[in-house]
């Protein structure tokens, strides 16, 4: 949550308008082309009603195609047009709407942030030593028998109690009657409107009591009340606020890894320059302990890196002149010089970066029935707290007022619009931190239905490469004599089945025979003077249709066969045991040769796998699933399973090669480990478990208060320590899930 600034401080805007500045808070919308799409925190927000609010003053705006806000996340996602407004124009609809926005990525962010938890700390820990001064006074009242106290000390006793609620009135409680007055204005209703009527209502009883006490509400005052449920509320909120901090830990981490200054080499030395100012192509130089801020190439040096949070690989990866290296990563353990590749939104983590922030302002369809339901139920609570205080007022007014206290306190739908956004942003934090990004919360929802799963063959349950697994020979020559002249050739080309073969005689560590002439034909072969390495027929022996195959042959005729097979992910066979344990079923679908495709799901225990399949083939026949029943997802590389990964119910896509952005998947794994698969269908499910445990409880909760409070069974102070106690109960078995 971000500080609450009066209009009047807010710097100008007008300086977003700028195209030039777009690129440090929008990026152009992968749904709409012609479209920008930027992220927004907003300032002011506590509840569902408050999200719709935003949404709606942001739709209003001409030009803005899509506005989502998320209760939980406190995060816009607004699609716009150039042509149609600016960005001061929709920041100027949620300034007017009595709220403030500022860019996502904003350079000050987390120093508001800061300032808001300050403010939030001071304020409650005025409530609280206020309340305790109060209870000591009030205790008196409660504890002296007939006669034992003076009406002289009773009426000292409440004034000092009025001094001390003074401060908790107008410090501790100022942004609740702030943002109700707000809502007055703007004719509409949110949370904080019943909460400060509530706290308006118990000190004008408690002061009216205290200035005339032999009056019609002298009877009794209730500042030990009013100060009890300030603190209570406040604690809540405090401790709410700070959960979600730790729920959108993933989010916060990756934005604030960049450095803000770097070395770069003039031509001389290096010199310490801001990032902002680096170019691609500059020499820079990233000292132990720094992060990287572009992704680059090393020149010069060798360390370790920490990619935790961008790929998913926990452990520290080696990196050496001409490896590569990515922004947001950290250097461990020595200075490393690198090349510039990539800077700013053309880098790995800023895709990821506007992959995160995307799905946290989003809301599926559960949090979505919520806000619909939140305002009306705030119109409910007030009319019920209207009708409590009509039945209660013949038995005394003061009485009577502080039921319709109670009611407009304990009703607040706080724990039912947290309940769902609160456990979905935990959930895809925690799924971040192992290396899956969750482009769609509803995705989430979507997963934990599953009970199909369909792999795609080449680059995800198959690394790129392939494999000798078998080398057949002539009598006259030994296997490692033949693997050795065939290497010879295969060096010669880039193809797959020529690096495959050099690969298995480097792993053996046979000496480079020397071959002179070699000729690739291509489609075929390699060919020198006396040998041929290739196709079946390009030399000469007859093929095996069942078998990938490559020959070698020299005058004589054939020397050698080498049997290949794709290279299996080794996490595939495990990444499928688990998912047929979970209970799903499993394919594959490939659009290589039958043969190939059956080889690969018999070596990972797949018992269904169809080849030869072209994207709308794997498309039809996830339609087909789906016309049967079935929840399906899809699992594939990106790269040509467009079609099927936007069809599936929910859709993962591997592969680093492909833009995150541009991808139609639901999840995109940022590293190479199939067991996310089965990671992220059982977090799915452990999730819906916490959204309905949350749901029944937000239900319960007020299925057994409500009544209470009507009753007038229900104490102020214990109405609003429930009301705290629910939402935080909420937030905290939704921050279970960010804890794996």
């Amino acid at each position: 949550m971000l500080a609450t600034l009066a209009p009047s401080s807010l710097p100008t805007r007008d300086w977003l308008d700028e195209p030039g500045e777009w690129a440090a808070f929008s990026q152009p919308s992968s749904d709409w082309p012609a479209y920008q799409e930027s992220q927004l925190l907003i300032d002011g927000m506590h509840c569902a009603a408050c999200a719709l609010s935003v949404e709606q003053a942001l739709r209003a705006v001409p030009g803005v195609r899509l506005a989502e806000v998320g209760a939980a996340s406190r995060r816009a996602r607004v699609v716009w047009s150039a042509t149609q407004t600016r960005p001061s124009q929709w920041l100027a609809a949620v300034a007017q709407a009595g709220y403030h926005a500022i860019p996502a990525l904003d350079a000050g962010e987390r120093q508001r942030r800061q300032v808001e938890q300050r403010r939030a700390l001071w304020r409650w820990l005025v409530a609280g030593l206020c309340m305790m001064q109060v209870m000591m006074y009030a205790m008196p009242a409660y504890v002296a028998g007939p006669g034992e106290m003076t009406a002289d000390m009773a009426q000292l006793l409440r004034w000092a109690s009025w001094v001390l609620t003074l401060p908790v009135l107008v410090f501790s409680c100022g942004p609740f009657f702030a943002n109700a007055w707000r809502d007055v204005l703007q004719r509409r209703i949110s949370m904080d409107l019943p909460a400060a009527l509530g706290m308006a209502v118990t000190f004008a009883v408690s002061s009216a009591g205290t200035f005339d006490p032999d009056g019609l509400l002298g009877h009794e005052v209730y500042f030990d009340s009013l100060t009890m449920f300030v603190f209570f509320l406040l604690t809540g909120r405090w401790l709410e606020l700070r959960l979600r901090d730790r729920t959108a830990g993933a989010l916060e981490a990756l934005i604030g890894r960049l450095p803000d200054s770097v070395e770069r080499w003039d031509g001389a030395a290096f010199v310490r320059v801001a990032v902002r100012r680096l170019h691609t192509g500059d020499h820079i130089r990233v000292l132990p302990g720094e992060a990287f801020p572009a992704d680059g190439t090393v020149l010069q040096g060798r360390t370790q890196v920490d990619e935790a949070l961008l790929t998913g690989e926990s452990r520290p990866l080696g990196r050496a002149v001409g490896d590569a290296v990515l922004a947001g990563s950290y250097n461990l353990s020595a200075p490393v010089e690198l090349h510039v590749d990539q800077l700013g939104a053309s880098t790995r983590f800023a895709q990821i970066v506007a992959l995160m922030a995307q799905a946290a302002s989003q809301k599926p369809r559960l949090a979505q029935l919520a806000d619909r339901v939140a305002r009306p139920f705030l119109w409910g609570v007030l009319l019920a707290a209207a009708l409590a205080g009509v039945l209660w007022w013949p038995s005394g007014p003061g009485h009577a007022l502080m039921v319709v206290v109670a009611v407009l306190v304990v009703t607040c739908p706080c724990a039912l619009s947290l309940a769902t956004p609160a456990a979905l942003l935990a959930a895809a934090g925690s799924m971040a931190k192992s290396g899956v990004l969750v482009r769609r919360l509803q995705a989430l929802e979507n997963l934990a239905q599953v009970d199909t799963v369909v792999f795609d063959k080449t680059g995800t349950l198959t690394r790129d490469g392939m494999a000798v697994v078998t080398t057949h020979h002539r009598a006259d020559v030994s296997a490692q004599r033949a693997l050795a002249l065939a290497a010879a050739l295969a060096r010669q080309s880039l193809h797959p089945v020529s690096r495959a073969v050099v690969a298995a005689a480097q792993a053996l560590g046979l000496p480079a025979e020397p071959v002179e002439d070699v000729e690739e034909v291509v489609g075929q072969g390699l060919r020198s003077p006396h040998y041929r390495f290739g196709a079946a027929r390009f030399c000469g022996v007859p093929a095996d249709p069942a078998q990938q195959q490559v020959h070698l042959s020299d005058a004589q005729g054939w020397l050698a066969t080498f049997d290949l097979s794709e290279d299996v992910r080794p996490d595939a066979v495990p990444a499928i045991q688990s998912l047929r344990d979970a209970g799903i079923r499993v394919e594959l679908l490939s659009g290589d040769n039958a043969a190939a495709a059956l080889r690969v799901a018999a070596q990972v225990g797949i018992a269904l796998a169809r080849g030869g399949c072209s994207p709308q083939d794997k498309l039809q026949h996830l339609q087909a699933l789906q016309a049967q029943g079935h929840c399906a997802a899809m699992v594939g590389d990106g790269l040509n399973d467009g079609p099927v990964l936007a069809g599936a119910h929910v859709s993962f896509a591997f592969g680093q090669a492909v833009p995150l952005a541009q991808r139609q998947a639901d999840l995109v794994v940022t590293g190479d480990a199939l067991n996310v698969v089965p990671q992220s269908l059982l977090m799915a499910r452990r999730t819906l478990r916490v959204v309905r445990q949350n749901l029944l409880w937000a239900a319960a909760y007020n299925a057994v208060c409500v009544p209470l409070a009507l009753a007038g069974w229900l104490p102020a102070w214990a109405a609003g320590l429930g009301m705290a106690l629910s939402s935080l109960l909420v937030v905290l078995n939704a921050a279970r899930l960010s804890r794996g």
